[in-house]
């Protein structure tokens, strides 16, 4: 089992950044996949990216490319999102993601997860 809990979320205005991290426990973090959804009010959850147990990351949406950025850090069984230029249309429930398999290219199929967060809210006013 691995527990997974987020925190950075919060209230901003557009052009804002913050910051959510999600700290790992239960499995060897470093050998996690770990991934970061977001779902909108009336919207399917889609992958924003992730970063497999080498550091190999990939960006799932086009819309957050060049703004948003993920990193791990395996001394603190941590992933991070770091989220700058933030626009009203990246208001949503962000979850993190892991998944015990070494996948060579971070996957970012959401039915490849086997574990999730609980989510953080990230509003972004216009």
């Amino acid at each position: 089992q691995v527990q997974l809990v987020e925190s950075g979320g919060g209230l901003v205005q557009a052009g804002g950044s913050l910051r959510l991290s999600c700290a790992a426990s239960g499995r060897t973090f470093s050998s996690l996949t770990m991934g970061w959804f977001r779902q909108a009010p009336g919207k399917e959850r889609e992958c924003v990216g992730a970063i497999n147990y080498s550091g190999n990351i990939r960006y799932d949406t086009d819309s957050v490319k060049g703004r948003f950025t993920i990193s791990r850090d395996n001394a603190k069984n941590t992933v991070y999102l770091q989220m700058n230029s933030l626009k009203p249309e990246d208001t949503a429930v962000y979850y993190c993601a892991a998944v015990d398999t070494p996948f060579t290219r971070a996957t970012l199929r959401k039915d490849e997860y086997a574990y999730w967060g609980q989510g953080t809210q990230v509003t972004v006013s216009s």
